[in-house]
This record gives C-alpha cells, sequence and structure tokens, in this order.
C-alpha cells in the first residue's frame, strides 16, 4: 500500500466518522465542531486530487466561515432563548436505510465502469488561471458580491444588537 492511498483512506476514515458524529451528536455546538473536521477533511481530500484552489476555499469559505457563522448563531440563540440548544436525531432509521440504499447502488454503478490507476497531467497551473480570471475578466462581479457580503454583514450586526 502506498503512502498516497494509506492517507486517502485515513482522511476517508475522518471524514465518514465527523460526518456521522454530525448527524448523531445531541449537542448542537458539538455537532458544528465534527461539521468542521468533515470540512476540513473533504479539503485533504482535495489537496490528494491536486486541486489546491478548491482546497483553500474549502478551508477558507467552509470550515472557516460558515462554521464560525453557524458557531455565532449557537451563541446568540442561546442567549435570547436562555435554555440549552440541543436536537435529536429521531428517525436515524430511516437516514441509515436510504443512505444504505444509495451506497448500493454507488457501488453498482462503480462495479461496472472499471477506473483507471493512471493520472493525468495538467497543462498548466489551474489556480493561476482562476486567479487571472477572477481578477480581470470577473473582477465586477468579484467586487459586487464583496459589496454584498459587506450589506449582509452590516444587516446581521443591526438586527444581532439589543434591543433597548
Amino acid at each position: 500500500m502506498t503512502l498516497e492511498v494509506f492517507g486517502f483512506w485515513a482522511l476517508a476514515v475522518v471524514l465518514v466518522g465527523s460526518a456521522l458524529a454530525v448527524v448523531l451528536t445531541k449537542n448542537l455546538f458539538h455537532s458544528v465542531l465534527w461539521l468542521a473536521l468533515a470540512l476540513t477533511g473533504t479539503a485533504g481530500i482535495f489537496l490528494m486530487l491536486d486541486a489546491e484552489f478548491l482546497a483553500g476555499v474549502q478551508i477558507l469559505l467552509y470550515a472557516g466561515g460558515v462554521v464560525t457563522v453557524v458557531v455565532f448563531a449557537i451563541v446568540v440563540t442561546e442567549r435570547l432563548v436562555g435554555t440549552k440548544l440541543s436536537h435529536t436525531s429521531r428517525r436515524a432509521w430511516l437516514g441509515g436505510g436510504v443512505a444504505a440504499m444509495f451506497l448500493a447502488v454507488m457501488l453498482s454503478q462503480l462495479a461496472r465502469v472499471p477506473l483507471s490507476p493512471l493520472k493525468i497531467p495538467m497543462e498548466s497551473d489551474p489556480t493561476r488561471l482562476i486567479g487571472s480570471a477572477v481578477l480581470t475578466r470577473f473582477l465586477l462581479p468579484f467586487e459586487l458580491l464583496a459589496v454584498v457580503l459587506l450589506v449582509s454583514l452590516l444587516a446581521a450586526s443591526y438586527f444581532a444588537r439589543p434591543e433597548e
């Protein structure tokens, strides 16, 4: 077994285990922490696929940004409600059955097509191409997105302030 195969299986175990912990943990805050680990494991899979840009976006936007926003939402909601938030999986058996059926369909489809172990070399650096496209051709939409995010952050801080 090569180091790459071992790394993939180690990341796969971490990813599946943390995804299960997200669903099965009763404490909502702990679920968010497991979600951060699952998203970081996904970034590791992207790195193994030589998709450095996607791994960076995964870490910055999802593991960093989304998890931070969810943690702040939990903290603010617990402060407003005054009780500890928790969630339960009432129909975990139904979700497990659907997941098992989905896994069976995926494995049967993967068994039909032989996978090539060869790695196709890339002709150019995709991160450089994405960066130059964002900062030249798509500069206006990129800046408009920044303004929209700034306005939404200001609106969220306005609505989160205490009433006087």
